[in-house]
């Protein structure tokens, strides 16, 4: 289910090569039975009408949200003669004030325990409330100070929606000006030596500053906004989001979404935004949207939010100052989301179980791969090739094992770097065996071999993979390969590739193996870099060792400072003589020294 401007293009994007599709959508298509369409005039009633849709049939190839929480709210049932405060989750009501929404349902009420002890209000249900009236004695809160007693009279009707317009202030951001005032009297109470009272403003006073606290200040500015951040994963995303209310954070969520069908980030952002919004009421809308990509139709989300909300709506991506920071600080807690999410995955005895079952039968193995080991290859423009090998047993990474290479093979390709690496991994077993033969003890470090090898990539990486195995003699490994495009797995000599539904945890595991090799081989890549870029000129030249090269860049301050200086500069340096200067100097521009150094005019 979905909308679009150009139905022919939508439609011609399913019906083509199953070779080209990716499999989820394949699996739609060939789940269809047939094709329905409304038209409507603008691309607004469009997205409104597919938000209503997907809340009414939750079509399965739609993104499914693995969260089955609503938003928790804390309302002021302003509407009645004695207003009521209460925690709830159902669709906003008019003569009500909300305020939210929360990320749970026990931090509001902890915010409400506090400013009771301040606004005694009525917290208590209707049935509660008549009862109480009928008997002419209070309930529990009234004898405890943490309500007024409306329903016995200790106040009246308006002095008690009194004390609720208070609590409403304070929620709204206004609890300074109530600290200041409680303050005084205190003080004045203080004078007039009135000592009880002056202590339980105090306590007033403490609960009030507690309950505030709760609500850290983001923005100076009563800034009025939702920060939603996403982070891509092939099959998975995490999503974040903090409700920004009068300058405070109100509320954060985190949820996981499954990618039930392949779109553009800009669609899922347009998925989001729809789960979001499906249980936020339109009174709750914020003035600013910021996300950290911008959905595909940007207008027509900003007139729906706007119509919805009865005022505009900004939907942007921050650019810089405190937003930015916000969003940043968004985005890495949906990292944590998604880390979060995926180490209960693995923890999970039961899912990991299933998953090497799976893979067992997928595979056609006799038994499960109770030892993975994953080769990936690292480089850049051919430079700096490394490669990671990376261990799982019993599905669990054992990082003890892990083991980097150095391609040796001058100019290799992708191809000749797995062939080496595998060869080089393999030629242990075949050492150990030599050995074992003979009468020295054997080196038994990485001397078994694993059940299943992965390789990073597709047809050829497995081709490759295969054959260096087979000259090594090593016949009993399964191998196969797994591209992250398509999250195909390959066979030596297949010609179709291996398919695991969306969910299986066979998949799961294979891209949590894929992804540490990958993770592992980056990280030496990058230490090669570096430790290759740090390199310079001055590491060649005869009588400069690290002490001299460093006390020279030390005093010029730069490596082109030092191509700068002339003779004498160079001379002037610590430790560094006439003679010393010269070969410095030829050395960095390439004469003899016995050549006569260039003299400055």
């Amino acid at each position: 289910m979905g909308k679009a401007r150009n139905l022919r293009q939508r439609l011609t994007s399913y019906f083509q090569d199953p070779a080209a599709m990716h499999p989820r959508t394949w699996a739609m298509v060939q789940a269809a039975q047939d094709v329905d369409w409304v038209t409507v005039r603008t691309e607004v009633e469009a997205l409104s009408l597919e938000y209503a849709w997907i809340k009414e049939f939750d079509p399965r190839f739609n993104v499914k949200y693995r969260d089955d929480k609503s938003y928790p709210y804390l309302a002021v049932t302003m509407g009645e003669e004695f207003p009521r405060v209460l925690v709830i989750r159902e669709p906003k009501r008019k003569g009500t004030r909300y305020f939210g929404p929360y990320a749970h349902a026990w931090a509001i009420r902890d915010t409400v325990d506090e400013l009771l002890k301040v606004f005694p209000m009525r917290s208590c249900r209707d049935g509660v409330f008549r009862r109480a009236a009928q008997l002419g004695r209070p309930c529990l809160l009234g004898y405890i100070g943490k309500c007024a007693a409306p329903c016995v009279g200790r106040v009246t009707a308006q002095e008690h929606r009194d004390i609720a317009l208070d609590f409403c202030s304070v929620m709204s951001g206004q609890g300074d000006q109530f600290i200041a005032e409680l303050q005084a009297q205190m003080r004045n109470a203080s004078q007039e030596q009135r000592y009880e009272e002056a202590a339980r403003l105090r306590d007033r006073i403490g609960a009030l500053r507690r309950a505030m606290e709760r609500n850290a200040v983001v923005f100076p500015d009563g800034t009025d906004a939702d920060v939603i951040a996403i982070v891509d994963e092939p099959l998975e995303a995490a999503v974040q989001v903090f409700h920004v209310r009068d300058g405070r954070i109100r509320g954060e969520r985190g949820f996981v979404l499954e990618k039930a069908e392949e779109l553009s980030p800009g669609e899922y952002v347009d998925r989001v935004l729809q789960g979001v919004y499906a249980e936020v009421p339109a009174q709750g809308y914020p003035r600013e949207v910021l996300v950290s990509a911008l959905p595909e139709s940007v207008p027509a989300w900003t007139q729906w939010l706007a119509a919805a909300r009865g005022a505009k709506v900004d939907l942007r991506i921050p650019q810089r100052g405190d937003k930015r920071a916000l969003m940043d600080t968004c985005l890495v807690n949906a990292e944590r989301v998604l880390a979060n999410h995926r180490l209960r995955r693995s923890t999970d005895l039961t899912a990991r179980s299933r998953a090497l079952e799976e893979l067992r039968d997928a595979l056609a193995m006799d038994q499960a791969p109770l030892r993975i080991e994953c080769i990936d290859i690292s480089t850049l423009a051919g430079q700096d090739t490394v490669a990671s090998l990376v261990v799982f047993e019993d599905a669990l990474p054992k990082k003890r094992d892990y083991r980097s290479f150095v391609i040796s093979t001058p100019g290799a390709d992708d191809l000749a770097s797995v062939s080496e690496v595998v060869r080089r991994r393999f030629a242990r077993i075949v050492d150990t065996g030599a050995e074992r033969s003979g009468s020295s003890v054997p080196d038994t470090s990485f001397a078994y071999p694993p059940s299943l090898l992965v390789i990073d990539g597709g047809p050829g990486q497995v081709r490759v993979a295969a054959q260096a195995l087979a000259q090594a003699g090593i016949n009993d490994v399964r191998v196969i390969g797994l591209a992250k495009r398509m999250e195909e797995i390959w066979l030596p000599d297949v010609a179709d590739p291996v398919i695991l539904p969306r969910n299986s945890e066979g998949l799961y595991l294979l891209q949590r193996v894929r992804d540490e090799a990958h993770r592992f081989a980056i990280s030496l890549h990058r230490k090669r870099r570096a430790k290759r870029q740090t390199t310079s000129v001055l590491d060649g030249i005869s009588g400069l060792g690290p002490a001299r090269i460093n006390a020279l860049l030390a005093h010029f301050g730069s490596m082109r400072a030092v191509r700068r200086a002339d003779l004498a500069e160079l001379a002037g340096a610590a430790g560094i003589g006439p003679a010393l200067a010269a070969t410095i100097h030829a050395a960095l521009h390439e004469v003899s020294p016995d050549q006569p150094a260039p003299t400055q005019d």
